[in-house]
């Protein structure tokens, strides 16, 4: 046993698979949070993981030998009070990845407003079927794995990096701790308005990431947006390859069946199932970072086509009398309307009901409120779900007309998404969260007629 950790925050998805890296590494782990439900307590408590309901600081007589807190800990909580009254030891999340699990690998690390989970699965996938079996840290659950978190003897290891704040003790960026060596820079918008006041504030801290890759590293990075141009124009040290550029890597093709072109040259093929341009930029980034380590092109466009992609993206929930239920993570504008763009290319001039749940704290501060019409402009029919926001949706989509809906009460959206469906409908339900259930509760109301 190497020692004691009791995590705080440990039912959030990174602060969960830490403690299953944790675990695995021969630890013993304990965890606590606000709210210990499934399906994360059911994984964590199967890893023979001891799970207490809520922050009381009687969890004080555990004495573990490091306490490891996440960010969604802030001061007055009674534990956190508690140990810093203690005078206990405490790190946060990241930063114990980094010194305990990280020191002497080599790090694949994928940043990016959109697309962190997308990427960072694609990439893992790839070096698996490439023979590296790597470590991997994962935001969400790739189907091909059926875990978000995995320690393996590998040298590669595969983490989302995240630009959110580390703790309430180190607000720097999630990311800055990992010591990176192939970093995938995605793409680059305003978002996490409870924490950055600006876009300009996001880039800074993007540019701090740049300054942290070693020159025998390599930077791969979105060549057609603007606020990654601005990043590297304050410096970089690292080579760079750029993708979704002729210059470098780009694609050529359809959704579902695509050429992989290097440099001006065809160098792979990709045939799969998923959808969006934003995918087939996804893509290009996981091939090139793949590239990186030694893995080739036609191995990761092989692997590609055997991807079954992420639970939660564009995850196809059930189809009950004709209309089909999915559910995806898109809760950001650009999100939204990248998704909806795909399906409706994939469905022809079938209806699309769109569902959207602005559950993000950027998106309850209603700081994107202005573009979010202009993003669901595909769908037939629009729900908003408004319960909790700051904003009158009502306005901000207005340009919708009756094209949208909104309610406040769960139980009443159900209801009026079930009599608006209709057979060859595609309803796709959009939350960062899990909406209350909602697609079990509407998939039911279908089954029962009503």
């Amino acid at each position: 046993m190497r020692g004691h950790l009791h995590i705080l925050g440990i039912c959030g998805t990174f602060m969960g698979g830490l403690a299953a890296l944790a675990k695995s590494a021969g630890f013993r782990v304990t965890g606590c949070d606000a709210n210990v439900y499934p399906p994360m307590s059911e994984q964590l408590e199967a890893l023979g993981i001891e799970l207490i309901q809520g922050y009381g600081e009687d969890q004080l007589a555990l004495k573990p030998d490091l306490w490891v807190v996440g960010n969604v800990v802030s001061r007055g909580n009674p534990l956190m009070e508690a140990i810093l009254d203690a005078g206990d030891r405490y790190t946060s999340g990241p930063q114990w990845l980094a010194d305990s699990l990280l020191q002497g690998r080599h790090v694949l690390s994928v940043a990016g407003t959109h697309g962190k989970t997308s990427v960072t699965s694609m990439l893992a996938w790839i070096l698996e079927q490439g023979g590296q079996s790597p470590s991997f840290l994962i935001g969400g659950v790739p189907v091909d794995f059926g875990v978000s978190a995995r320690l393996t003897d590998s040298r590669y290891f595969v983490v989302e990096a995240d630009e959110y704040d580390t703790a309430f003790f180190d607000k720097r960026s999630k990311f800055l701790h990992y010591r990176t060596s192939t970093a995938i820079l995605n793409n680059l918008e305003f978002d996490h308005a409870d924490i950055f006041p600006d876009l300009a504030a996001i880039e800074r801290q993007f540019h701090h990431f740049v300054r942290t890759v070693p020159r025998r590293g390599k930077l791969i990075v979105n060549g057609s947006d603007e606020a990654l141009k601005r990043v590297l124009a304050n410096g970089f040290w690292t080579p760079v390859e750029r993708f979704g550029v002729s210059d470098d890597w780009s694609a050529v093709g359809e959704d579902r069946a695509f050429e992989v072109v290097r440099a001006g040259k065809p160098v792979a093929e990709v045939r799969w199932q998923l959808l969006g341009a934003h995918n087939r930029s996804n893509a290009l980034a996981a091939i090139a970072a793949a590239s990186h380590v030694g893995v080739e092109a036609p191995v990761a466009a092989e692997a590609l086509s055997r991807f079954k992609g992420v639970r939660r993206r564009m995850e196809l929930r059930g189809e009950i009398a004709g209309v089909a239920v999915y559910d995806d993570f898109a809760h950001h504008p650009t999100a939204i309307r990248t998704t909806l763009e795909g399906l409706r290319r994939a469905i022809g001039s079938q209806r699309i009901v769109a569902v959207l749940e602005p559950r993000s704290n950027t998106m309850k501060r209603g700081a994107l409120k202005d573009a979010l019409a202009a993003s669901l402009t595909a769908a037939d029919r629009v729900f908003v779900y408004t319960n909790g926001l700051g904003w009158d949706a009502q306005a901000a989509l207005s340009a919708l007309g009756e094209r949208a809906s909104f309610e406040t009460d769960l139980e009443a959206l159900v209801r009026a998404i079930r009599q608006e469906a209709r057979r060859g409908d595609h309803v796709l339900v959009m939350s960062n969260g899990g909406f209350g259930g909602l697609h079990g509760k509407l998939l039911q109301s279908l089954a029962a007629g009503g």
